[in-house]
């Protein structure tokens, strides 16, 4: 049966695209970020994984307000992204690992998730960015992936609990696979943050340390918050961290707190980082 690795928790602000494309990792501004990630980088060539299960969001690349699934699962043979208007460069394409896509789709569907299954699938910077967070410089990625894309765009969105859920019913899936792989759970996305409104540039250090530090020692704790609640404590797009929950579902019971970084602002967001084992 497949192995799972672990789990890796990061945000996705498209700023950090342009500061790769532009070298600027040493820059003052960006380097308490990018400092965050040379621990996870050993990480992951100890665990060497063969898969990465990415929980994202979509921006609009791939899917719109007209068509807006709660949850969609990517079951394409390759995933590729497109300039969406940040000056962010188009990465090289990601090979897909259908035979696990199909694997956890007929899973969820086996426990009542009702999913949008995509044979064809854009990936926005939600999802490639990270990727080149955990893999830099990769011109063939050294994993395959299965992208797993949640809603928190257009209202309504899942709840905390169901995302939790979510996250559980991909951990089994992965582990009942019946293949010799090494799969890693990244959910991306937050921390608190809002674009726009009276509170553009909302950022809440508190609750933000705060929910790192429950996914660790009480990892449910954000679940009994509604998705109201949720946005007037981290902000409009703060609601990301639905994907980080997620993440840490899949990893079941106890874990390891392996690494984590918090830094504010980049671009005016809470920008978080955290790797989580299952603790022996």
């Amino acid at each position: 049966m497949a192995t799972l690795v672990g789990g890796i928790t990061t945000s996705h602000v498209p700023a950090i695209g342009r500061a790769i494309a532009r070298n600027l990792q040493a820059d003052p501004y960006f380097k308490p970020f990018f400092d965050g990630f040379p621990p996870v980088h050993d990480w992951l060539a100890a665990v060497k994984p063969d898969v990465a299960v990415v929980l994202y969001n979509d921006h609009g690349l791939n899917f719109f307000l007209d068509k807006m699934p709660t949850f969609a699962v990517g079951a394409a043979p390759e995933y590729r992204n497109a300039d969406e208007g940040w000056g962010i460069p188009v990465l090289p394409p990601f090979p897909g690992e259908q035979a696990l896509s199909w694997h956890l789709i007929e899973s969820l569907i086996g426990e009542d998730f009702d999913l949008t299954t995509c044979q064809e699938m854009l990936v926005d910077h939600a999802f490639t960015l990270p990727m080149a967070l955990l893999w830099p410089g990769s011109d063939a990625w050294p994993v395959k992936v299965v992208p797993v894309c949640i809603n928190t765009v257009q209202f309504p969105l899942p709840s905390a609990r169901r995302c939790w859920q979510l996250g559980q019913a991909i951990g089994r899936a992965i582990q009942s696979w019946d293949a010799d792989k090494r799969v890693v759970v990244v959910g991306t996305g937050g921390l608190s943050h809002q674009l726009d409104g009276e509170r553009a540039g909302f950022i809440n250090k508190d609750f933000d340390l705060k929910f790192m530090d429950s996914l660790v020692n009480d990892p449910t704790w954000a679940t009994k918050y509604s998705i109201t609640d949720l946005v007037e404590l981290t902000g409009t797009q703060g609601v990301e961290l639905l994907m980080w929950l997620a993440a840490r579902g899949a990893l079941g019971g106890a874990v390891r707190k392996v690494h984590t970084n918090y830094h504010i602002p980049i671009s005016n967001t809470a920008a978080g980082l955290m790797v989580l084992e299952n603790a022996v």
